[in-house]
């Protein structure tokens, strides 16, 4: 990623992608006061320094899926190739390497009991530099997913946002929701960018533009598919990520982790299995605001037990997308 400061109009741009990822370029400069080409030209530059991208994401429970966080602890000359490994594959998400090097975590979703057993029996790296590893089954989201980190948001006002928010969809029905292998090759484009127009979706698919329209329609009122805006929180002058896991009671676990939704440093939250209860993802300015926010705003937490931090010192994948080194 290249280095790349954003100012007031580029993160209204961001801010209005959060709303409506495939909002037309022409209806956010209308909302902004620009032009067109402005916007255009904003993106393309973003978009080509590998900082901004809009992913067609799917809902992992409302397609039955299960999302499953994994800890390994490893030999750190073993890190950086085990790391790209786990990135080569397309069954992952995103590939952290933590702690110096001596950690790993990724994410990855299953789709089957067959597919969970050959995850945790099968798939995960088996050399004798990975000391010891743990999966953690993600149970509930309380930031991520559908709810984005909350710091991408706040540079449009309440009026702006509220012009750029598409019209709500029907709620979804509880019924099971099938992909056939159109279906799939549509979401593979879009996780890769969720902009892509419906003429190149229509080629990757086979089908006609109008039906590409109609399936991504279906898939997004069934609650199958949406629309994230992947962005590097260093854009926003946030330089330090950590991973933590937390032992929480179980009695004050939602409590716990509806705070965590209420605070900017946090881009993500789960629920999970596993030894510790609660994993979160926070960004902060520096080491020493890592240090207030762990002991000031979770040290103030009721029912936080014990807590474990691992810096991030790499990302190697991202939003399904390998990073360059």
């Amino acid at each position: 990623m290249e280095s790349v400061i954003l100012d007031e109009l580029d993160r209204c741009l961001v801010h209005a992608l959060a709303i409506d990822g495939r909002a037309p370029f022409g209806r956010i400069a209308e909302v902004l006061g620009v032009s067109d080409q402005t916007i255009a030209r904003r993106y393309r530059r973003l978009r080509t320094a590998d900082v901004l991208r809009v992913v067609g994401s799917v809902d992992a429970p409302r397609l039955g899926y299960t999302s499953w966080a994994i800890r390994m602890r490893c030999a750190p000359d073993a890190a950086g190739p085990i790391g790209a490994a786990l990135a080569r594959r397309t069954d992952t998400f995103w590939v952290h390497v933590l702690s110096g090097g001596t950690e790993i975590t990724c994410g990855t979703l299953t789709r089957t009991a067959e597919e969970r057993r050959a995850l945790l029996l099968q798939r995960l790296p088996r050399t004798g530099r990975v000391s010891s590893v743990t999966a953690h089954s993600q149970l509930h989201l309380f930031v991520g997913g559908r709810t984005s980190w909350p710091g991408i948001a706040g540079a449009l006002s309440a009026e702006q946002a509220e012009r750029l928010r598409p019209d709500p969809l029907p709620a979804p029905d509880d019924g099971p929701v099938i992909l056939d292998d159109g279906d799939r090759a549509l979401l593979s484009a879009l996780a890769l960018d969720g902009r892509t127009g419906h003429a190149e979706l229509a080629a990757v698919t086979g089908w006609s533009e109008s039906t590409v329209r109609r399936r991504m329609d279906r898939l997004v009122t069934s609650g199958a598919l949406f629309y994230d805006v992947d962005i590097p929180a260093e854009a926003f002058g946030y330089h330090v990520e950590a991973r933590l896991w937390m032992s929480v009671r179980p009695a004050e676990l939602a409590a716990v982790g509806r705070a965590l939704a209420g605070h900017l440093e946090v881009t993500f939250a789960t629920a999970t299995t596993g030894p510790t209860n609660l994993m979160a993802g926070v960004v902060c300015r520096d080491d020493q605001a890592l240090y207030r926010y762990l002991t000031e705003r979770i040290g103030a937490l009721e029912g936080v037990e014990r807590l474990e931090t691992a810096p991030v010192v790499r990302t190697v994948k991202r939003a399904g997308t390998v990073l360059k080194p």
